[in-house]
């Protein structure tokens, strides 16, 4: 078995990369996911080791001379951050030629061709469910046998082989805790919107949803739900429970945890006997019966896509989802005591000033207890991309997503509505939400009456003012 690092890679302050977040740029707050993506190979390989350097801190000083003790490099990419990450495994192949190296994640597996190109340094790419190609390379088996890779051969042509199957039983997945255990400090990870420390998790891949813009399910995940069972999930919960007792909360990442509503409910009834605070991704459908059962069992919050207030618009991104249906999902959630974090998208097709006001307007009045405003990204791979393509509505300085300080840009614009228009509306969503007296009031009262919110609050308030005036560099 090689040697193999995993790694993701040093980049700008504060940057959360592809390796477990779904969206890559500098955040409002800072804040770090799990690099899941990276965790779950090394889990199947004996002796691996991950390195995610953004939120330990670690400089390029700090993690180069790991190219001298190891013989395979797997770094994890996004459209972001590609050229960051090529810049690294040059590095690294200045410090050891004979390393082999290289990059996974949604970028490269609908763009093998081009990616390898870019970067000569690359030995090779994986493509869709990368898991065990990574773990096939690991055991040194000729390049020419593993399904779901394109490579360099000994003359420098890049040769693509087959697609691997897609992984039908999820429990051959080893505990991603594991991993977190032994190469990990939890206590770097933080979400604005989860107690601290958590632990997230995925407990299947893939989500029904045909959402335009969503990346995973269209370059890696798929469109069907494969779930691990529900022992298998609960067992993960028990050791990480006992091995990480400081941890306060579990999050599912799921891109939608309650698509399989009867599944849902059962690991929530198993978590409940655990006694386990917990929180996922969900659609803003679900029924009232369910959502009862799942606070009764320990759910704290659900991380919601709303995406927009306006019903045309969810039609043109194909959410699946009515703005009546969000609504009564919303209050059923205030009546039980579940907290929601809603999500919202600007810049979407068919977005006008009149929409941006409706849906802040829709998101003032349905009142998360917290809410994160993004841009629209046409990822390549994503229906939305190749839309913006076809329609004019991407320009190639925009393409890579992000600004050189890793703020996140509006790379889509309209003929009527520019691209300074839609950046701009993300700051008025944001000030028009949180500055009305009701949130004010609801905020200082949360920071009264916990100590620990109140220095979390502070801070989170500094860090979005200097976000606010990067954003205004930018």
């Amino acid at each position: 078995m090689m040697k193999t690092l995993f790694l993701q890679p040093p980049s700008f302050d504060g940057f959360d990369g592809g390796a477990g977040s779904r969206y890559q740029a500098k955040r409002e707050i800072k804040s770090f996911w799990y690099p899941t993506w990276l965790a779950q190979p090394a889990a199947l390989i004996p002796g691996s080791k991950l390195i995610d350097a953004p939120p330990a801190r670690l400089t390029m000083d700090d993690v180069l001379p790991h190219a001298a003790t190891h013989e395979l490099l797997v770094i994890h990419t996004s459209t972001p951050s590609f050229a960051n990450d090529v810049k690294v495994a040059e590095a690294f192949k200045a410090a050891n030629p004979a390393l082999k190296i290289g990059f996974v994640g949604a970028k490269v597996a609908v763009q093998p061709q081009e990616s390898m190109e870019r970067a000569p340094v690359l030995d090779f790419v994986a493509g869709n469910e990368f898991d065990f190609t990574i773990k096939e390379i690991a055991e040194g088996r000729d390049f020419a046998t593993i399904d779901g890779m394109s490579w360099r051969d000994a003359t420098g042509a890049i040769i693509h082989n087959k697609d691997r199957a897609i992984l039908e039983d999820m429990d051959l997945l080893p505990f991603v805790s594991n991993v977190y255990q032994r190469d990990l400090h939890i206590e770097d990870y933080f979400i604005g919107y989860l107690m601290h420390p958590y632990i997230s998790i995925y407990t299947g891949r893939g989500c029904k949803s045909r959402c335009t813009f969503c990346l995973w399910p269209q370059t890696v995940g798929g469109h069907r739900y494969r779930t691990r069972s529900v022992e298998h999930v609960i067992e993960e919960i028990r050791r990480a429970k006992a091995a990480f007792p400081q941890v306060r909360e579990f999050f599912f990442d799921d891109d939608t945890f309650t698509d399989n509503l009867p599944r849902a409910e059962a690991i929530a009834r198993e978590l409940g006997k655990l006694g386990v605070t917990w929180s996922c991704n969900a659609k803003a459908n679900v029924p009232r019966s369910t959502l009862k059962v799942l606070k009764e069992n320990g759910l704290r919050l659900l991380l919601v896509g709303y995406e927009t207030g306006n019903q045309q618009i969810l039609v043109n991104i194909k959410k699946g989802m009515r703005i009546d249906v969000a609504r009564q999902f919303t209050k059923d959630c205030h009546d039980l005591g579940i907290k929601i974090h809603g999500t919202f998208i600007m810049g979407l097709p068919g977005e006008t000033q009149e929409t941006i006001q409706e849906t802040i307007k829709f998101a003032t009045e349905i009142n998360p207890h917290t809410i994160q405003v993004s841009l629209a990204a046409p990822y390549p791979g994503t229906f939305l991309y190749n839309q913006a393509v076809e329609n004019g509505w991407l320009d190639v300085e925009h393409a890579e997503l992000i600004d050189d300080h890793g703020i996140q840009i509006a790379p889509l614009h309209y003929p009527h509505l520019s691209h300074t228009e839609i950046f701009n509306a993300v700051e008025v969503f944001y000030k028009k939400f949180y500055f009305r007296l009701p949130k004010i009031a609801s905020i200082v009262n949360e920071m009264i009456r916990s100590p620990e919110m109140m220095k979390r609050r502070l801070r989170e308030g500094l860090e979005f003012r200097q976000f606010l005036r990067e954003r205004h560099a930018a």
